[in-house]
């Protein structure tokens, strides 16, 4: 399946066309917010478990350079190597070198957002590199030729119905089976096949732990470790934000982190890598690819405390009817609608205005990043910097000239009550305002609050 390039809006109306898929996703996506939110309840000191999260990584941005350093130093007394990679590119090609070195031509990989930033595996099978996905949701998008559309939940987009037919063309299953446990058999039939001949193998890195120089990570299909254990050469890719002061603060996240992604306890496997093997090799490849820059943007920082959750695309009403593929980028939702503007402002300026500034987001979020708030903050950035679209450019400023005077917020008041007497679908076609497809205004009134206010205030007074 061909993936195609649109603008959040474009592709958001695209989704939308199909009302029943739009209906069970929004609805699935709901259901994981719901679990997640009865699981909270029965942990009394969430809030507390939020704020010490929280504070821990705000203590650890605010000295990222030393901890990074320990952790490279605690990494390599282990026997691992480590590599430093400044952006895409580099990280990329560190890998690539590392495979050709070693010879490896058959590669298992492990949910990895980073990976997914970075476009490793179309740059690796342009090498000449077989890639295979292990997540059983990543595995069914990468047969499908298409990115993930929910960083915990890869394949939420698609019916088990589409599943079938998609596995009878590649895996040889039945014709019309769409029974979730034949299917995921078979699955895992096909994936062993690939666990057993693999050279090497790729993870992600949930957590990196600067006081041990190991990396944790953490899966419930336990792919991760089938492929890191089973390969030679292990080599784990993680941002520099990943990183976190001690062994003890895993307890922290760990009991926000599966609670706020799925709803469950904690993740099935939590894996902590630490040294290789005795014939095998460890490599960990640290990458900045702008995250830098945005911890020098002091109204942005915080976005890097993120431990991926995916908690607030679960509750984001917008995220959950326009689906991940709108926001074309490897992270979607409200957090990737912070970071992906930091790495390319003129790419990614549609994606802060995808978003309600509801503050949901927000009440969800384990590590407490003020999500909605930084939606906002990217607005007025992007637009001081000349990519908001010119039609809402204009219509802002308008705005901010009628409602920075009291006279003519009243005058346009009085003018846009009788217009819309006269013609009540003026306010909501669709052709000059697309919020009002679909909507219907309420009966218009014959005074504004500000008028009856005045007016009862007169009667009030003494004679």
């Amino acid at each position: 399946m061909s993936f195609t390039h649109h603008s959040h809006p474009k592709a958001a109306h695209d989704f939308l066309k199909n009302t029943e898929r739009m209906k069970w996703h929004d609805d699935a996506l709901w259901f994981v917010r719901a679990k997640r939110d009865r699981i909270a309840q029965t942990v009394p000191d969430w809030e507390e478990l939020r704020n010490q999260a929280s504070a821990i990584k705000s203590h650890t941005l605010s000295n990222l350079d030393a901890y990074l350093q320990h952790f490279e130093e605690q990494a390599i007394a282990n026997g691992v190597t480590v590599h430093w990679a400044a952006d895409a590119n580099a990280h990329n090609n560190i890998v690539l070198q590392l495979l050709q070195k070693c010879g490896a031509k058959k590669i298992v990989k492990s949910k990895s957002m980073l990976t997914e930033e970075c476009h490793l595996n179309p740059f690796l099978e342009k090498h000449g590199i077989e890639v295979v996905d292990t997540d059983l949701g990543e595995r069914i998008v990468q047969l499908r030729k298409e990115p993930p559309s929910h960083i915990v939940l890869p394949a939420i987009h698609i019916k088990k119905e589409e599943v079938g037919e998609l596995f009878h063309e590649h895996l040889g299953t039945e014709a019309g089976a769409s029974d979730p446990q034949y299917l995921t058999a078979a699955a895992r039939e096909h994936l062993r096949q690939k666990f057993l001949a693999a050279d090497a193998a790729i993870t992600g890195v949930n957590f990196a732990v600067a006081e041990t120089g190991a990396v944790v990570v953490c899966t419930n299909e336990g792919n991760a470790d089938l492929g890191a254990h089973l390969a030679k050469v292990h080599i784990a890719c993680m941002g520099i934000e990943k990183v976190i002061p001690a062994t003890a603060d895993l307890g922290v996240f760990l009991r926000l982190l599966a609670r706020s992604a799925t709803g469950q306890a904690i993740t099935t496997y939590n894996s902590h890598f630490r040294k290789p093997a005795p014939g095998t090799e460890m490599h960990i490849v640290i990458v900045d690819n702008g995250r830098t820059t945005q911890l020098g943007r002091e109204a942005f920082r915080n976005s890097l405390k993120c431990i991926r959750c995916g908690a607030c695309m679960n509750t984001c009403p917008v995220y959950r009817r326009s689906g991940g593929h709108s926001y074309h980028n490897a992270v979607a939702g409200p957090i990737g609608a912070i970071l992906a503007p930091n790495i390319d402002m003129k790419e990614y300026a549609d994606l802060p205005f995808a978003s309600t500034l509801c503050g949901s987001c927000s009440d969800v979020c384990p590590v407490k990043i003020d999500i909605h708030n930084q939606l906002y903050q990217w607005r007025q950035v992007l637009t001081r910097e000349g990519h908001a679209p010119a039609g809402k450019k204009a219509a802002m400023k308008v705005m901010g000239n009628v409602l920075s005077s009291s006279g003519k917020y009243s005058f346009s008041g009085k003018v846009a009550r009788k217009l819309l007497k006269w013609f009540p679908r003026l306010a909501v076609n669709g052709r000059l305002n697309p919020w009002g497809k679909q909507r219907e205004l309420p009966e218009v009134p014959e005074q504004s609050f500000r008028e009856w206010y005045q007016q009862q205030s007169s009667k009030k007074q003494p004679k």
